[in-house]
């Protein structure tokens, strides 16, 4: 079932999403090589809580840390260890935090030293996929619309869009109905005014196709080439949108 949002609600999101934001501000200032994932889920476990809100990760589905943390061909979830960032990483660390019994969901992907120029394009270009689908936002539109966007501009840059992880509905739960995929589908399915989403294109510098690893969490692309993985969660208004995983 998909909800509305009273406006005391949306101030509770809001609240939540801007921590979200200053947590990943706080996680962005140590990923350098020797720190290990683990040590970045310490920093933003601590921050959060610090900020009187709560990992909304954390035993999510039996998920056993508070942010996930994925490295090259890590799709997503990626379970901080101590396995360490090396130069030439790109690493994809995704925050929810929970504010009085609301979410919000946000990830970026960051590069560490110097990489390849298609890597450097796959994550800048995942990054720009994510706002040409939030450009269709508005009271109306179709969810499929946001799919199209991203889908083709991920195809003109001769990305792979992963199809079996999609964007989702926020509120109570981290994930809420509708789901928002990143390709075209035929859900007639429209936005309304106070809806929250999150989106969250995920693209692969090769194929598609992923596999799970056998921890049961961690998704990795099924040629080991690259992903990148950027997501904000979004209040739908009348004439648009707003972000509320941001400063």
């Amino acid at each position: 079932m998909i909800s509305i949002k009273s406006d005391r609600e949306i101030e509770l999101m809001k609240h939540a999403g801007y921590i979200n934001y200053l947590t990943h501000q706080e996680v962005a200032k140590n990923i350098k090589p020797g720190i290990s994932t683990k040590a970045l889920n310490d920093i933003a476990h601590q921050f959060i809580l610090a900020h009187d809100c709560k990992p909304s990760f954390l035993n999510f589905e039996g998920y056993p840390a508070s942010i996930c943390v994925s490295i090259n061909d890590e799709v997503v979830h990626g379970i901080p260890s101590k396995r360490k960032i090396k130069e030439g990483d790109i690493v994809s660390v995704d925050i929810g935090v929970e504010y009085k019994g609301y979410h919000s969901d946000s990830a970026n992907t960051y590069i560490v030293g110097k990489v390849p120029k298609e890597v450097e394009d796959l994550v800048e270009n995942t990054k720009k996929s994510l706002y040409e689908g939030l450009s269709v936002i508005k009271d109306g539109a179709k969810i499929s619309d946001i799919g199209s966007k991203i889908e083709n501009f991920a195809k003109a840059n001769h990305l792979g869009v992963v199809r079996e992880l999609v964007g989702h509905g926020v509120g109570t739960s981290v994930h809420e109905d509708p789901n928002v995929p990143n390709y075209f589908t035929k859900d007639p399915t429209r936005l309304k005014a106070g809806m929250v989403i999150a989106v969250e294109p995920m693209l692969n510098l090769g194929s598609r196709h992923i596999y799970m690893e056998n921890n049961d969490w961690t998704i990795k692309t099924e040629d080991g080439l690259p992903s990148a993985h950027f997501e904000h969660t979004i209040l739908v208004t009348k004439d648009g949108y707003v972000i509320l995983t941001k400063a």
